[in-house]
């Protein structure tokens, strides 16, 4: 299949092409603009493709949803569907009488569509997360470490059709304080936003709703509440701490990240990469980018997260646990780019506190050197990916 120029090949393609299959129906959800309709439209041209925001296209399905849904005898490609979720009731007529159809799903809403997919669909859809780019799948272009924390790694950006002071702006005024701040129901705008604010002020840190709270000007249970609906819009991500097989007394709490880098950028009022190399808050952005580069890893295969960190009463820490093929792979971030023998200090005593195998032991970090060859491995950032191979 030729590649269009403006089109970036994504790692999840084998995995799609294969999953059709297999499956009747495909879903692909994941936040607004991480290019869930450009990859199935890449992969599957021969469906048409109808979009739940078009008003009018909306109306007749919600009408008459079996003609709606009988256009095109071979399937078609459903944009959105979490705005008409009774579609998925008819899908799942259609495909246990004509399991040759097949139907396409994108959704923004995690919680809406997983709630239809497996009230209605068991075990006849594939359901999978895209995210925004991967480090791996961007083109051949040269970003210092601060431009690319900067612009993050939505596909427009990445594909240079749109700029990180343009998009940010244009992305939290049409999706976080219209869609995500209208499913909650939320009538003051400006509290909504200092909550995502204080959000992106703790990156990296335990989460505490109750703090929060305090500062909001709401309790704990409507933060915790906000804060569930911005996870099942991919807007955010708790990375939970892993005490399987711990032989110390560990911290329970899990951390907060964002979905991308640039977003938290923007929320944090940093208006430039080298206002951004000053920042205070710049190594738990590169954190976060880090830790949503080892969960793209294994969505993109199809996975569960299985990511984690690690932190005892001893204040021992490690940055990142992913455990894979029952074996764990230890990171640890740095965003400086120079190496210190310090830095691995952690994941060095990490043997001694699980019993679960440790497949391989790593830091890193912004900088150009790079040694493979010893316990543990030392990786420039942009390397990542060899960590799996």
């Amino acid at each position: 299949m030729a590649t269009s120029p403006l089109y970036i090949p994504r790692e999840m393609e084998t995995l799609l092409k294969e999953a059709a299959q297999y499956f009747s129906v495909l879903s692909v959800t994941g936040p607004r603009q991480s290019g869930k309709s450009t990859l199935l439209k890449h992969l599957f041209p021969e469906y048409k493709q109808y979009s739940m925001k078009d008003i009018h296209i909306r109306a007749f399905a919600e009408q008459d949803p079996v003609a709606f849904l009988n256009q095109h005898p071979e399937g078609m490609f459903i944009d959105e569907v979490q705005k008409v979720p009774a579609l998925l009731e008819y899908i799942q007529g259609i495909v246990d009488n004509h399991p040759e159809r097949r139907f396409l799903l994108t959704g923004s809403s995690n919680l809406e569509l997983l709630k239809g997919l497996t009230e209605s669909l068991p075990g006849r859809a594939g359901v999978y997360e895209l995210l925004p780019m991967s480090l791996t799948e961007l083109p051949d272009m040269v970003k210092d470490t601060n431009q690319q924390l900067y612009d993050g790694l939505y596909p427009a950006i990445c594909a240079q059709k749109n700029v990180a002071k343009l998009f940010y702006p244009s992305y939290v005024k049409t999706y976080m304080e219209k869609d995500v701040r209208d499913l909650l129901r939320i009538k003051d705008q400006m509290q909504f936003m200092k909550f995502m604010k204080l959000c992106a002020a703790r990156i990296g840190s335990l989460f505490n709703a109750t703090e929060i709270g305090n500062e909001v000007g709401v309790d704990k249970n409507t933060i915790n509440h906000w804060l569930s609906v911005l996870q099942a819009s991919y807007l955010i991500t708790l990375l939970p701490p892993y005490y399987e097989n711990i032989t110390k007394r560990v911290v329970k709490t899990p951390k907060l990240y964002f979905n991308d880098p640039g977003l938290a950028c923007y929320l944090l009022d940093i208006e430039s990469p080298k206002q951004l190399e000053l920042d205070k808050m710049r190594g738990a952005i590169f954190e976060n980018m880090i830790v949503m580069e080892c969960l793209k890893h294994r969505y993109n295969q199809g996975k569960e997260g299985n990511v984690f960190f690690y932190r005892d009463s001893n204040q021992n820490e490690v940055d990142i646990l992913v455990k894979e093929g029952g074996m764990l792979y230890a990171i640890e971030v740095k965003s400086a780019m120079t190496y210190q023998a310090s830095f691995d200090s952690c994941i060095k005593k990490l043997p001694q506190w699980t019993s679960t195998p440790i497949a391989r032991r790593v830091v890193v970090y912004s900088g150009d050197f790079e040694n493979t060859a010893g316990d543990i491995w030392v990786l420039n950032y942009m390397h990542l990916s060899q960590i799996w191979n």
